[in-house]
């Protein structure tokens, strides 16, 4: 990777030298106010045409719709990218600023990427363990839906209806891919099932297990409005029967559809068991990763990375005094009791409050490493009950464009054995802060850049900050216990890992027991995590493989930064140059420091 970045710094120095035509500031301010003007008009028009989009924006028009999900309103999409495409040639490049030539660059990206994702349309699985519509859309409706009103609510219970429509549309997708031998791999269907039951489980739908949990949240919201009681009655009574009528019967024909599917089920996991899965795998990659890095090349830098951390692992190892093998130390961080809170309610409100004070600790540091610093806060919650066996260990919500909802870090807590203490300083660096939360927030709060830029990403962008978050600390005098920086590396290890098992599983066509076992012989990490992760990657074809790539360019930037710059270097201007021109493809990332460097 570093060849590349000084040859790219070369050419730039030589184009910089060579000279170009000339424009006055003026001309560049006046010709990238244009196509601001043009981006903000599109941005309008595009978010006019999806609801949810907007509640995710903070937005509260639309409130009681959901997205038209039909492949003709997917279709005229496309169109109108041909036609913005096609509108983005008439501005002149050369005359704008940095800045503009940059939203140009990205938009034009944006656009073809669109363009070419078409073709794939029918890959992949709507329907999945991780985060299909089954339960994304009671989780948006948790997490997204605010009810500050009475109009809030009644727009509530009117989503609650537009879910029966949502999930027939969605339904016809699902159709259409079974009939090209699309479907999920077979240890989907259990997991869909189940938590689809979760959601109708509970009054209205059942007597027993409490109410379920749409109607829990919809009462808890309710209850917390300034209006009469009675109001607060009728209102529960709608929503209960908008429940029965509209979701129940939404989320049985969702059911019935994944038992039918199941008797297709098949064996083969891994895109190149898909039609056209090679070709389909090398497009998930570069689009994953933003590079053009093979397969091949992936898996042995995954191998190569593997081998690394091990030897800093044996050394960490070494410190503690323990005796035996690296496998025999592994062992023993998944089995010693010091090392996980009780799995009980009292044990995992102690988690949550040590994330807490984790994040707020590294809070009171950030002025060391950055200019820039999010406005937004960040919170700490557990994974939802209903969804809780199925989702991942931990992920990240980013705070709202318009309004003040926070950022959130979700760490899944059902099993406490899989969230070990020693993992809790990397785990909290990456998800919250100085990782997903900063670059999110600090995204979404440059007020001087077009919206798409501060609403978009690039997965080995933000994934590779993520991972770069979690090794910047020890820089600063965090991990002093040495098992807490066992941990980081456990994190870092971990994601090596998974460029060996995705291009494993994809290209080298390993079944899932190949891959599970694999992990099982070169990660401390627990069962359960192991299998959930090679799951995780059937499902998700080339984003595995995203967080190393995306940290190792990062890396490879600032080290180039500082042979460069010598004395003259600052780590807080460069994670400038990083975070504040929003997410980057990983070469247009590597233009723009580079660009810093010659300056």
């Amino acid at each position: 990777m570093k060849k590349s970045t000084t040859l790219t710094l070369l050419i730039l120095v030589l184009s910089i030298l060579s000279g170009c035509a000339t424009y006055t500031p003026e001309q560049k301010a006046a010709e990238t106010k244009r196509l601001n003007t043009f981006f903000e008009r599109i941005f309008n028009e595009n978010i006019k045409r999806y609801p949810t989009w907007q509640t995710y924006l903070g937005l509260k028009t639309n409130y009681g719709l959901l997205n038209n999900e039909t492949e003709a309103y997917d279709l005229e999409a496309l169109e109108i990218s041909k036609k913005h495409l096609k509108e983005l040639t008439s501005f002149n490049y050369d005359s704008l600023t940095h800045q503009g030539k940059l939203s140009y660059t990205l938009y034009k990206k944006s656009l073809e990427d669109a363009l070419e994702s078409w073709k794939w349309r029918y890959h992949g699985y709507p329907l999945n363990q991780m985060f299909g519509y089954h339960s994304g859309t009671t989780s948006f409706m948790i997490n997204m839906h605010r009810v500050s009103t009475k109009e809030d609510a009644l727009a509530y219970i009117s989503r609650l209806k537009e879910i029966k429509r949502v999930f027939a549309e969605r339904m016809v997708h699902n159709l259409k891919q079974r009939e090209l031998g699309i479907i999920p791999p077979a240890f989907v269907y259990s997991k869909v099932i189940e938590d689809s039951q979760n959601i109708i489980k509970g009054y209205p739908f059942t007597k027993k297990e409490g109410r379920s949990p749409l109607y829990a949240d919809f009462v808890k919201k309710v209850d917390e409005l300034k209006i009469k009681a009675s109001e607060k009655s009728k209102l529960k009574a709608e929503a209960a029967n908008a429940l029965l009528g509209y979701v129940g019967p939404a989320y049985k024909d969702l059911i019935n559809y994944m038992v039918d599917t199941q008797k297709l089920q098949k064996n083969s996991h891994g895109a190149w068991s898909l039609p056209n899965g090679e070709e389909y795998y090398r497009y998930r990659l570069k689009k994953q990763t933003t590079t053009d890095m093979s397969p091949a090349e992936i898996h042995e830098f995954g191998l190569k990375e593997v081998a690394r951390i091990h030897k800093e692992m044996r050394e960490i190892m070494a410190s503690v005094g323990f005796k035996g093998s690296l496998q025999d130390f592994f062992q023993y961080m998944k089995t010693e009791k010091k090392f996980t809170y009780p799995d009980t309610p009292a044990g995992k409100e102690a988690y949550l409050t040590k994330a807490r004070e984790i994040i707020e600790t590294m809070e009171k540091s950030l002025p060391k490493m950055f200019k820039t610093l999010p406005k937004a806060r960040v919170t700490v919650k557990a994974v939802e009950p209903y969804r809780e066996k199925s989702a991942g260990i931990a992920f990240y919500q980013g705070p709202s464009l318009f309004g003040d909802r926070p950022g959130i870090y979700y760490v899944n807590l059902y099993k406490m054995e899989d969230n070990p203490i020693y993992k809790m300083e990397g785990l909290a660096y990456h998800e919250a802060l100085p990782g997903h939360h900063m670059q999110i927030a600090i995204k979404t709060e440059l007020e001087e850049l077009p919206k798409f830029r501060r609403t978009g990403g690039y997965t080995a962008y933000s994934e590779g900050w993520g991972l770069y978050s979690e090794k910047l600390p020890k820089e600063y005098g965090f991990y002093q216990d040495p098992y807490s920086d066992f941990g980081r590396l456990t994190m870092e290890l971990w994601r090596a890992a998974r460029l060996v098992t995705d291009t494993g599983l994809h290209y080298k066509k390993w079944s899932r027991e190949e891959g599970i076992k694999y992990l099982k012989e070169n990660t401390p990490n627990a069962n359960l995590e192991i299998m959930k992760g090679i799951e995780r990657y059937i499902v998700m074809p080339g984003q595995a493989t995203t967080y190393k790539i995306g940290m190792q360019k990062i890396q490879d930037l600032r080290d180039l930064a500082k042979e460069k710059l010598g004395s003259k270097f600052d780590i807080r201007d460069f994670h400038d140059v990083i975070l504040r021109s929003g997410p980057l493809p990983l070469d247009i990332l590597e233009e723009q420091v580079v660009k810093w460097v010659a300056k």
